[in-house]
């Protein structure tokens, strides 16, 4: 039972609990493989030519997905629901990588689902905002340290651009300085298509790097608006480091922004503030906060967030009810249970067993890094890793190339043992493959 990770082995799960989707078979009214479309030249092919890049999320292209632009292993799914997706060919797979770790419970989870379709069974959005906004926030500002206010949107870009803004016209100023990944939007960005002068305000520092943050603050003057940072790129940050970016932005009145997209309702429900007692001025939340579902969240203190009042932060839908129904109902299970240990518990266990499958098959240039909840394999050779992956999915386990891969509470006994098996069958194809190439 995926639920025997919170509530113990042979113990029922909750009464309203229905059982675990991934235990159902297939309708009979999913179309998979060549039933779905006959002669068709495979789902990666029609998708690029009618998706620029073949897909609307750019982690999910076949390039991103396996390192090559080829359909080397499956791009597309006809259902997901626990910790298992199934494939356009009908192939089902443990999922690692949780929709880049927007989904902690699991896919299609019952008691959320259901919270969402009574909801927008009473319609989605009106000219009114939903009450539930309203009950929404005040339960999302009781568990985030740092959320005295918060402001829905739909996406972590969203978010994160909206705190930059907030922290801009609060301060009056305009160089913010950066480490880590923020979304795709113009004002920390270098790709083709942005004006140099668009980001010209925005400064890059390597993560974790005490003297160029200090260098960043000390260039930037009386002209600096905000220090904002992922907290974990690959790893913890050391806490030397937070605590010096508090310290700046306290002296010199900037403010501090924590990007906790990844690491909201997953290092803890608070986010990395609430796992590292370091309290930011601003914050954005998406992901897991919704477990899947599209909103986010910028929050923050009063002060900061009624900014917003002297600029313009809006989009039609950021409170649409089904999105915030599903991050009311993630906020129900964060309550009642410990969720977040439970995913440094799995992630534990998805590594150590992904390490003894390396163990065991004698290959070197390969080791597992990270933390827990959101841990990654680290290869020596791009080509050897793209070739584990491809290998890897034909033995029924999603992995994620690059990092990360993220633990759910889906992630129940046998989806640990499958992960193990498919692993080890993979990284023996690899060692034959290069012990045929040495002969």
């Amino acid at each position: 039972m995926v639920f025997s990770r919170l509530f113990g082995k042979g113990q029922p799960a909750p009464a309203d609990q229905a059982p675990p989707p991934e235990e159902d078979a297939p309708g009979d009214d999913v179309a998979v493989g060549d039933e779905a479309g006959g002669d068709d030249p495979g789902w990666a092919h029609r998708a690029a030519n009618v998706i620029p890049l073949g897909a609307s999320t750019g982690s999910k292209r076949p390039a991103a997905l396996y390192g090559r632009d080829e359909e080397l292993g499956p791009t597309h799914f006809m259902r997901a629901a626990g910790c298992r997706v199934q494939t356009t060919d009908g192939d089902m797979l443990v999922d690692c990588t949780m929709a880049l770790g927007s989904v902690a419970l699991g896919y299609a989870e019952p008691q959320l689902t259901r919270a969402v379709i009574e909801t927008i069974a009473n319609g989605s959005v009106s000219g009114l905002s939903p009450a539930l906004e309203v009950e929404v926030a005040e339960r999302f500002c009781g568990v985030v340290p740092c959320s005295e206010k918060v402001q829905f949107l739909k996406t972590g870009a969203e978010a994160m651009s909206a705190a930059v803004r907030l922290a801009r016209t609060y301060t009056g100023r305009d160089i913010i300085i950066g480490s880590g990944y923020f979304g795709w939007h113009d004002w920390a960005s270098t790709a083709a298509g942005v004006p140099d002068n668009v980001c010209a305000n925005f400064r890059s520092i390597p993560f974790d790097d005490i003297p160029a943050l200090e260098r960043a603050v000390s260039e930037a003057g009386a002209n600096l608006a905000a220090v904002v940072f992922e907290p974990v790129v690959e790893r913890l940050p050391s806490k030397d480091w937070v605590a010096r970016a508090r310290a700046l932005c306290d002296a010199k009145g900037a403010a501090l922004i924590f990007d906790e997209i990844k690491t909201g309702f997953r290092l803890a429900t608070g986010g990395y503030q609430q796992h590292a007692d370091i309290v930011p001025d601003l914050a954005a939340f998406g992901k897991a906060m919704a477990n899947g579902f599209p909103v986010s969240a910028v929050c923050g203190k009063a002060d900061l967030m009624d900014a917003g009042h002297k600029t313009w932060i809006s989009s039609t839908l950021a409170s649409e009810a089904g999105a915030l129904a599903a991050v009311g109902a993630v906020l129900a299970w964060h309550e009642r249970a410990d969720i977040c240990a439970t995913l440094w518990s799995t992630g534990k266990e998805m590594r150590q067993v992904v390490d003894d499958a390396l163990t065991a098959s004698g290959l070197s240039g390969i080791t597992t890094d990270g933390i827990d909840p959101m841990w990654f394999l680290r290869f020596d050779e791009p080509a050897v890793e793209s070739d584990f992956v491809v290998a890897a999915a034909r033995h029924g386990v999603l992995f994620k190339r690059g990092a990360y891969n993220f633990a759910a509470i889906a992630h129940d006994d046998d989806a640990i043992r499958e992960i193990e098996s498919g692993a080890s069958a993979a990284f023996v194809e690899l060692r034959e493959r290069a012990e045929r190439e040495s002969e």
